[in-house]
C-alpha cells in the first residue's frame, strides 16, 4: 500500500532538545513500513553543508547570513526533500524556514519582509505543481526558556557563532518562534520541551498518533534515552 510523503520540521533554540528524537521518530515510522530521510538546514547535500560551515564560522553581515541560508535551502529542497516526497517517504529535517526568521528575523533584527520574500523564491517551483510554496506538512516546535536550554548546553560542546550569542538573542529567537506558531497554528505543534526526554517523548508521539501517521503500539515503543 503506497503512501503519501510527508515533510515534518523539528524547530526549537539550541538546547531544547529536538535532535536527540528525531532518530527515535524515524524508528518508529521504519517499524510501521514507512521509508525515511532524516536530514538538517543548513545541510543535507554537499553544497549546503559546505554552505551550512560558512553561516557557523564565518563572520558575516544578517543579509549574506540569510542569502547562503536560502542557496543552501533550495539545494537541499531540490536534491533530497522532494525526491523523496515523490517517492512516499517521510522527511524528518532538523529546522526549515521557521529557523530562519526566528534566528535572523527575530534574532538577528533581519527585515522579515526580505525574509518572506526569498522564502517564496526558492520553495516555489520545487514541488510536483509549479505553483505551490513548499511547506511542512507539521512542525514540531521544541518550547523551552532559553534559560533552560542555556544550562543544557553549557560544557557540552564548543559552541558555533549562534550557540554563542548572549541569553537576550536566544530570548528573541524563542519569541521569534512563537510569533511564526501563532502565525500558522494549524501546522505547529508545540511540545513543552522543559520536562524530561520521556516525558517530551510522550508528547511528541501523541502528536503523529492523533494525526493517524502512527499506530498506538509503535507509539508507545521507548524513545531516546
Amino acid at each position: 500500500m503506497s503512501h503519501p510523503g510527508l515533510f515534518i520540521t523539528f524547530e526549537g533554540i539550541d538546547g531544547a532538545g529536538k535532535s536527540s528524537h528525531i532518530e527515535g521518530l524515524a524508528a518508529a515510522f521504519r517499524t510501521q513500513g514507512r521509508a525515511v530521510t532524516v536530514s538538517r538546514e543548513p545541510g543535507g547535500t554537499p553544497l549546503a553543508e559546505k554552505l551550512r560551515d560558512m553561516v557557523l564560522s564565518d563572520p558575516m553581515d544578517a543579509l549574506t547570513e540569510a542569502l547562503l541560508i536560502f542557496a543552501a535551502r533550495r539545494d537541499h529542497l531540490c536534491n533530497v526533500i522532494e525526491p523523496a516526497l515523490a517517492r512516499g517517504e517521510v522527511v524528518l529535517c532538523d529546522r526549515f524556514t521557521d529557523a530562519t526568521f526566528a534566528y535572523q528575523g527575530a534574532g538577528r533584527g533581519f527585515d522579515l519582509g526580505v525574509l518572506s520574500t526569498l522564502e517564496r523564491m526558492v520553495q516555489t517551483g520545487t514541488a510536483p505543481k509549479a505553483d505551490l510554496m513548499r511547506e511542512p506538512d507539521l512542525t514540531v516546535w521544541f518550547d523551552v526558556a532559553p534559560e533552560v536550554a542555556a544550562a543544557r548546553l553549557a560544557g557540552a560542546r564548543i559552541p558555533d557563532r549562534f550557540e554563542a550569542q548572549p541569553i537576550e538573542f536566544f530570548r528573541r529567537v524563542a519569541q521569534g518562534y512563537a510569533d511564526r506558531a501563532a502565525a500558522a497554528p494549524q501546522r505547529f505543534a508545540r511540545l513543552d520541551a522543559a520536562q524530561d526526554r520521556h516525558r517530551v517523548w510522550q508528547q511528541l508521539t501523541s502528536v503523529f498518533v492523533r494525526k493517524g501517521w502512527l499506530a498506538i503500539m509503535v507509539a508507545a515503543q521507548k524513545g531516546p534515552q
